[in-house]
């Protein structure tokens, strides 16, 4: 198999070896690419592709902890709680104190946090309908599916 491949990062001829075979180095160059342009897309929200997966989740389940949200999102508790204090300090996310447990919060969408969600949605539709426009529909199911295999091989 020939690895030289202009089109491909580095261009100009360079030897990727082994790097065009691997699964992984395909989804991490579509990661940037996908990243890249939701960043384009939502500019001025000034929300990242987690933040906004975070929001997402916490509007459809109010109340629910920061456990229950890392474990649904696959986020290490650290990280959960700086995502959430970042988006608390932006008034973004409310922490209320959990009724059964008062070592937990219970986490809810402040009304800005909603609003601005509302608004990002539109914004992030577009940003799908772009990154999946040389997909047909079928296409699609078929990436997502063999993508949620891939996320289950652990």
């Amino acid at each position: 198999m020939d690895t030289r491949n202009p089109q491909r990062p580095g261009g100009n001829g360079i030897e990727l070896g082994m790097l065009t075979t691997l699964l992984g180095y395909h989804l991490r160059r579509a990661q940037v690419a996908v990243f890249q342009h939701f960043a384009e897309t939502v500019g001025a929200a000034d929300i990242t592709p987690g933040q906004f997966g975070v929001l997402t989740v916490i509007a459809g389940n109010p109340g629910l902890s920061q456990t229950q949200l890392g474990n649904t999102l696959g986020i290490d508790r650290s990280t959960v709680v700086a995502v959430i204090d970042r988006l608390e300090d932006r008034g973004l996310v409310l922490r209320m104190s959990a009724p059964n447990d008062r070592r937990s919060h219970a986490l809810q969408l402040s009304e800005q946090g909603a609003s601005l969600l509302k608004r990002l949605e539109e914004m992030v539709r577009a940003h799908e309908r772009h990154i999946s426009r040389e997909l047909s529909a079928e296409d699609q199911r078929q990436l997502l599916r063999l993508l949620d295999r891939v996320a289950r091989s652990d």
